[in-house]
Formats: C-alpha cells, sequence, structure tokens
C-alpha cells in the first residue's frame, strides 16, 4: 500500500541519515510489515540531527524511531510493532497456534539471538574502528558472529523459510542479516544468502524501502 497522509495508521521516521545507514533504520522493518498487511499508513518525519521535541519521549522512551500509533494503541520498539500488526495479520502471524507461536519465537530470536553480535561489528567497522583497542576485539567479535551466522544456516539448510512459510520471523531475520551488508559474512554461507536475497526481493520489502529512501531524497532536495 502507498503512503497515505489520511492513513489511520502513523509512524515515526528520520527525515536525514548518512548513506551507509539508508535502507538500514528500524521503520523499513514496520514499513515492511504495513505493506505485507496490506495497511496503508502515514509517516511523521523527525530531524535526525536535532534534539527530539520533548513530547516525543512520551511515544518513544529513548527518541529512537519508529514510533506508532493507531486507533488502538501507541507503541515503540520494532519489534513489538511488528507483531502488533500481525496480530490481525496472517500473512505475517499464521492463524494456527503453534505456528503463531514459532513465527514469534523467530523474531524475538532475530533480536535477541542473532542482532546483538552482529550490531557490535558493525559498531567496530563503521563507528569504533580507530578506538583504542578495537583492532584486538573485532576477532572475537567476528567469531560470535560467525557462530551465530553458522547455527542458522544449519537451521535453514534447504528451507525456502525459517518455517513451513514466511511470516513475521522472516520479516525480521531478513532485516538483522542486512545489517552485515558492508561486508561479506552472509555472502560466505549460500544458504544465508539466498535466504537475505528471497527476503528482500518480496514486493512489500522493495515497497517499504522505497518509501524510506523517498523520505531521505525529498529532505535532500528541499
Amino acid at each position: 500500500m502507498p503512503v497515505n497522509p489520511a492513513a489511520d495508521i502513523e509512524i515515526t521516521a528520520f527525515d536525514w541519515v548518512p548513506d551507509f545507514a539508508r535502507g538500514q533504520v528500524r521503520d523499513l522493518r514496520v514499513r515492511w510489515a504495513l505493506e505485507e498487511a496490506g495497511l496503508p499508513y502515514r509517516v511523521r518525519t523527525l530531524d535526525a540531527m536535532a534534539q527530539r521535541p520533548a513530547d516525543y519521549f512520551a511515544e518513544q522512551p529513548w527518541g529512537q524511531v519508529p514510533s506508532y500509533r493507531d486507533d488502538e494503541v501507541q507503541l515503540f520498539e520494532s519489534g513489538a510493532i511488528v507483531l502488533h500488526i500481525g496480530r490481525d495479520c496472517e500473512a505475517l502471524l499464521p492463524a494456527g497456534p503453534a505456528a503463531r507461536a514459532r513465527a514469534t519465537a523467530w523474531l524475538i530470536a532475530a533480536l535477541n539471538s542473532i542482532e546483538p553480535s552482529l550490531l557490535q561489528l558493525m559498531m567496530l567497522d563503521l563507528f569504533w574502528a580507530r578506538e583504542p583497542g578495537a583492532k584486538e576485539l573485532r576477532p572475537k567479535a567476528v567469531e560470535l558472529v560467525e557462530g551465530r551466522l553458522d547455527r542458522l544456516a544449519d537451521w535453514l539448510g534447504d528451507r525456502e523459510w525459517l518455517e513451513d512459510r514466511f511470516t513475521a520471523g522472516d520479516l525480521m531475520m531478513v532485516t538483522v542479516l542486512r545489517i552485515l551488508d558492508h561486508g561479506d559474512l552472509v555472502a560466505r554461507r549460500p544458504a544465508l544468502a539466498a535466504y537475505k536475497a528471497r527476503g528482500i526481493a518480496r514486493p512489500a520489502f522493495q515497497a517499504a524501502l522505497a518509501a524510506q529512501l523517498a523520505d531521505f531524497r525529498e529532505k535532500q532536495a528541499a
């Protein structure tokens, strides 16, 4: 669904980020879920380089994006928002209780078991490379990431998705794997590389990515 200024659902996003962060900011996860669910949404952009408005901390305690609101709830944290969107969307969370629980478990695994180590390595490579001790820490960070990726690749094997079909768990896992787009650790594992490629090839992902990038382009042109 296209972004619609009259939509009931509102999310927040940044109006500018550096080039390396474009397509990585976490409102992308929520946009993708909304696209999969076929739900229109509007976007309230925030100046990434300025102090957040004081009232925004009532929506997002750390001043991050995204926050989310609809006619029923106001939420923060991308994982919680995706689960909320999936509540009434079988495309994201299967109707059966066992399959729904498994999809939820994979979403949480992406955020808890995979993302922290990937973020640590990304920070070492892109932000802390010149900090004292960073060079010595990196091999251990890579070792941790490789262990996590190997276990995930073992689980996938020749599966198309983490379970029997695409779910919110795959949505979150694919976005987490994209954190390593600056390197080749995912590409070295054919099962993971193919899995990520299937995820980003989905029309809903492509629509979500285009919508996020469009906000940045409008900021540049202003």
